[in-house]
């Protein structure tokens, strides 16, 4: 029982001390050695392990419960979360590329380019900071010369346009979303009978307003 658990503790550890050492892309980016590597990783790991009944397979199940709790416990501890877990990596600053963080980090340029592309900025001198997350996401911070005016920009107030709540769903009622907007399904026929509707079959979505319990509806034959 005793190499049982220490087996657990040590090899738990060895996967996350792994998992960092291969860096944050490979949970960003997940390519195709990325993909390999984590299955052999999980695979080799594993094997030589081996519950002998099922007494042992829950005392292993409470075991890397316990050590999961403790490292999230550990990592609030700001040393201890910078080794569990990781730092931002700042990849792109006011408008230039870091090729030391990236050489650090592992990230591909061609990644990179491509990430930035897709989130609708293709000049790289039109961003302030890319960030490489603990968690492998990239937060794109655009210099505020390229963001979007909006209605706040112009110190200009707008009205709350509504949520629409969704009340028919391929051709059945939502009774639940009919409640949240304190309507029942008379109420929604008679709605649905003053456009013209009378069946529930042809209609693939309805949506009301909670604002003015206005009523959107689509028939999903605009395209057949």
């Amino acid at each position: 029982m005793f190499i049982f658990v220490g087996k657990l503790i040590l090899l738990f550890g060895m996967v996350i001390l792994a998992m960092r050492c291969m860096g944050k892309t490979v949970l960003a980016q997940l390519t195709p050695p990325d993909l390999a590597a984590i299955v052999f990783l999980v695979t080799l790991s594993v094997t030589p392990i081996k519950a002998d009944g099922i007494l042992q397979a829950i005392i292993g199940i409470t075991i890397i419960v316990g050590m999961y709790v403790l490292f999230s416990k550990l990592s609030l501890f700001r040393w201890l979360n910078r080794l569990f877990i990781g730092q931002p990596s700042i990849l792109i600053k006011h408008g230039k590329i870091s090729r030391r963080e990236l050489q650090k980090t592992r990230f591909p340029l061609v990644e990179l380019m491509s990430a930035i592309r897709t989130a609708g900025y293709p000049n790289i001198q039109d961003l302030d900071y890319v960030i490489l997350e603990p968690n492998g996401d990239l937060s794109i911070l655009p210099n505020q010369a390229v963001v979007n005016l909006t209605p706040r920009h112009l110190n200009i107030e707008t009205d709350y346009q509504g949520l629409p709540i969704a009340v028919i769903v391929e051709g059945k009622i939502q009774h639940k979303n009919l409640k949240l907007i304190q309507k029942d399904e008379k109420w929604l026929q008679e709605e649905l009978a003053n456009k013209g509707f009378y069946q529930l079959n042809n209609i693939f979505y309805a949506a009301v307003s909670d604002k003015d319990h206005s009523l959107i509806i689509d028939t999903g034959n605009q395209y057949s």
